[in-house]
């Protein structure tokens, strides 16, 4: 008998199986570890989405209102429904709740805050301008929108 073993024989040793477990099984707990904290760190994309939904509605809604300054009666709470004009919109602010027109929260939106500041501006040459700055936040996730808009209707 030879100590070379049977010609033709092939294979991995029982060790050589162990080791090859145990280097894999490193390498994956590695691998897995990074994506985990990936994960763990980004935001969830539904609060995204959302947060950019209310900016940009918010932003829509003061740049389709009129520019001149026009008198009105004062909003209750978080009500928009008098609001006339650009400027009623400047210092506008709800916390932990986003309301519609008329003032009622809107319960799927619990958690959500909108913040609005129309502030005068000049925009490329044109001094009779407002910037309008719209940031939606929830928790520590928060996207700020920025708008101008001119009196064109001079």
């Amino acid at each position: 008998m030879s100590s070379k073993g049977r010609p033709g024989t092939r294979g991995f040793t029982l060790i050589e199986m162990i080791m090859a477990i145990v280097i894999i099984g490193v390498g994956l707990a590695g691998l897995l570890s990074v994506f985990n904290t990936g994960v763990r760190s980004s935001v969830d994309p539904v609060v995204r989405k959302q947060l950019m939904s209310i900016a940009e509605e918010m932003l829509e809604e003061i740049t389709l209102k009129p520019f001149a300054t026009a008198t009105n009666v004062a909003a209750a709470g978080c009500a928009r429904a008098v609001f006339n004009d650009i400027g009623d919109y400047n210092g506008y602010a709800t916390t932990g709740q986003i309301c519609n027109l008329d003032g009622v929260p809107i319960a799927n939106l619990n958690g959500y805050s909108v913040t609005v500041a129309v502030e005068l501006g000049t925009l490329e040459g044109v001094t009779d301008a407002r910037r309008i700055t719209v940031t939606a936040s929830r928790g520590s996730d928060s996207i700020t929108l920025i708008g101008w808009r001119t009196n064109y209707a001079q």
